[in-house]
């Protein structure tokens, strides 16, 4: 998911094309905005952490981009591709180094296991809009 804070600075072309040059295949892909319940709801395994209100006012505050990507070992390759959470320690040439300014606008979502990204996946498409 590319993140509020990174379509509101105009990086989707290039943060897409980014994804698209390590290989992943972009197998479904909309631009929307979540409200604060669907924001709380995708982010309820946070929602004892001090940090979950203000993740859950961030991620309503703007559009973003939601993606299903595949590629062999895509998770692990993806979390490689995006870089460290916290920009400031993002290997050079990842995402978040790139494109990210902080570690709470760190431009991009990337699931942590394949069990997530299915559950993740499935919040935001229908199996009509995958390919």
């Amino acid at each position: 998911m590319i993140k509020p804070d990174a379509v509101a600075n105009g990086h989707i072309g290039a943060i897409l094309n980014d994804i698209v040059k390590d290989g992943f295949k972009i197998v479904a892909m909309k631009l929307i905005q979540l409200g604060r319940a669907d924001a709380s709801e995708f982010y309820a395994i946070h929602q004892e952490r001090s940090f979950y209100k203000d993740l859950v006012d961030f991620m309503s505050s703007g559009p973003i981009v939601a993606a299903i990507l595949e590629k062999d070992n895509a998770v692990e390759s993806f979390r490689t591709l995006i870089g460290a959470t916290d920009p400031a320690k993002a290997a050079p040439g990842t995402i978040r180094n790139k494109y990210a300014k902080s570690i709470d606008a760190n431009a991009i979502h990337g699931s942590d296991s394949n069990e997530n990204a299915k559950i993740e996946g499935d919040f935001f498409f229908s199996v009509l809009e995958r390919f």
